[in-house]
């Protein structure tokens, strides 16, 4: 599939809320990055998947009560519908790191927190 096509897939199951069930709350939103060498298409996502001291329980996976095993699995159930949507086949890994991360990575990737 070309990016175009991709990303319409992913705005669809944002915008028809698939991506998640409809009590975890989860995804904010969706983003899309095309430079000249590569694309990511990205979820944005409430917690980050990680512990990180000295943050709100808003920050990590265990937010909304859920304990933090709980809110990795939910991250992963996110990550698999993603790569469902997409149609990607079972081989492709999708990389999910926090925002953070991602900010201070600046042109380079940044370190994936786990993997679906």
């Amino acid at each position: 599939m070309d990016i175009d096509t991709l990303w319409l897939h992913v705005m669809m199951a944002a915008i028809g809320e698939t991506l998640e069930e409809e009590e975890d709350g989860e995804v904010m939103g969706v983003v899309v990055n095309v430079r000249k060498a590569f694309y990511r298409i990205g979820v944005w996502t409430r917690t980050i998947g990680k512990h990180i001291p000295n943050r709100g329980d808003g920050d990590v996976s265990g937010g909304k009560g859920r304990s933090q095993q709980k809110g990795q699995e939910v991250l992963m159930q996110i990550g698999r519908r993603f790569k469902d949507i997409l149609k990607l086949p079972p081989g492709e890994v999708v990389e999910f790191s926090g925002h953070t991360d991602s900010a201070h990575a600046g042109s380079t990737r940044a370190k994936a927190k786990f993997t679906v």
